[in-house]
């Protein structure tokens, strides 16, 4: 740990560790939203809408959060995306307190959140390749998903399950807590993210510069732009079946809330093993490969639940479907940041989690739907389907023949 420290710096540590904290109160929440929403409603299709709301941002101001991060600094756009999101928590925690809440509610706060997390997201992955160097780019990204992991998965689900058992209103309320101490490590980072990208990255494009500029540049990109359809595609595959499991782990796998909870904490087992290692993999095996697999497993696993309805089998699943995302997105972001201009990096990111959240919204919604008329395995099914058609598209349109191909490794 301390070799990593001295090679990626202490100013990304600063960063790591803000990101973190937010990353933290986000697991809290991955659990205390489905177990609020099963509280107030049996409805799969309208549990679902509270996973789709935090999503659906995307397609209202993902283009704009990208135009900001490539005009604004880093540092300024972390902290009022942070700082709105705290105050979003607060309202919800006392809303829940004084028994006003009610599923529109939920999915409207949800909605909010998301909002602030297409600033946050955006800008932040514009800020790693300014606090590290070129050569560094797999390994910090793989220590920010590890970080992401710890809190979305490992330690923020089962934490949360323990607060809502204790009182729904609370791992809101600690939500914002943990954002707000984000934002004052963010406050701390160097002057240098407080602005936009310096005069080397401020080349002319051909795009020019407006909101739609990523947008068409992606498009025009065949590898690039297979690549953001297909991780959509595998995004939608995964939140399909992860939108009903709080239905399918309470009904199939008779757990309660904190059972759920430790449920999703398995997961960071495989997600930290992926996250720390995926620079290896794809330093042996290049990127097109490693992006092919992690795809592979992501969403085909899922449909051994629909096969066999068992805890160990449940188990498996989010361990390896954890390790294969984590996996990923480091191949993902890795190849964007390297790939895409300087000053259309905000944009293009933009663009590509538009299309992934946007199909990811759309998952969440599919999921509800086919497990109220067909059943809770349903979803599961479909994630399976759409492994084998996302895997094979990407790795036709991936060959090094391809026109496009950009010279991915």
């Amino acid at each position: 740990m301390d070799r990593n420290r001295r090679s990626l710096g202490r100013p990304f540590w600063t960063f790591w560790s803000a990101a973190a904290l937010a990353n933290l109160g986000d697991g809290i929440r991955v659990a205390a939203f489905p177990l609020l929403a099963a509280t107030l409603t049996d409805n799969p299709l309208a549990v679902a809408a509270v996973a789709a709301a935090q999503f659906l941002p995307w397609l209202v101001s993902g283009l704009l959060a990208g135009a900001l991060a490539d005009r604004r600094g880093a540092r300024s756009l972390l902290t009022v995306a942070d700082t709105g999101r705290v105050v979003v928590l607060g309202t919800l925690a006392a809303a829940i307190a004084l028994g006003w809440a009610t599923i529109a509610l939920v999915v409207a706060a949800a909605f909010l959140l998301g909002v602030g997390e297409t600033i946050r997201d955006t800008a932040a992955q514009t800020a790693v390749p300014r606090l590290v160097p070129d050569a560094q780019l797999e390994k910090a990204n793989g220590r920010l998903v590890a970080g992401e992991i710890v809190g979305n998965e490992f330690v923020g689900p089962p934490v949360g399950a323990l607060l809502f058992v204790v009182g729904a209103a609370i791992p809101f309320a600690v939500n914002g807590a943990t954002l707000a101490l984000a934002v004052m490590l963010v406050l701390s980072l160097p002057l240098t993210l407080a602005h936009r990208r310096g005069s080397d990255d401020d080349a002319p494009v051909a795009d020019g510069d407006g909101v739609l500029a990523g947008l068409r540049w992606l498009v025009r990109q065949p590898m690039l732009r297979t690549l953001v359809l297909v991780t959509a595609a595998v995004a939608a595959a995964d939140t399909a079946w992860f939108a009903i499991f709080v239905l399918y782990a309470r009904d199939a796998l008779d757990l309660g809330a904190f059972g759920f909870g430790l449920l999703l904490a398995t997961g960071a087992v495989g997600g930290l093993l992926g996250s720390f290692t995926a620079d290896r993999l794809i330093a042996r095996f290049r990127h097109r490969t490693v992006l092919t697999w992690s795809m592979a497993v992501t969403a085909g696993v899922p449909v051994l639940l629909a096969v066999v309805a068992d805890r160990t089998v449940a188990v498996v699943v989010v361990v390896a479907t954890s390790a294969a995302f984590a996996v990923l997105n480091v191949a993902a972001l890795s190849v964007r940041q390297r790939l895409v201009p300087g000053g259309l990096l905000g944009r293009v990111v933009a663009a590509a989690r538009l299309v992934t959240y946007s199909a990811t919204a759309l998952g969440a919604l599919a999921g509800g739907a086919l497990a109220a008329r067909a059943g809770l395995g349903a979803p599961f099914v479909f994630s399976g389907a759409v492994a084998v058609a996302a895997t094979a598209a990407w790795w036709l349109a991936s060959r090094p023949a391809t026109p496009g191909a950009l010279g991915l490794r």
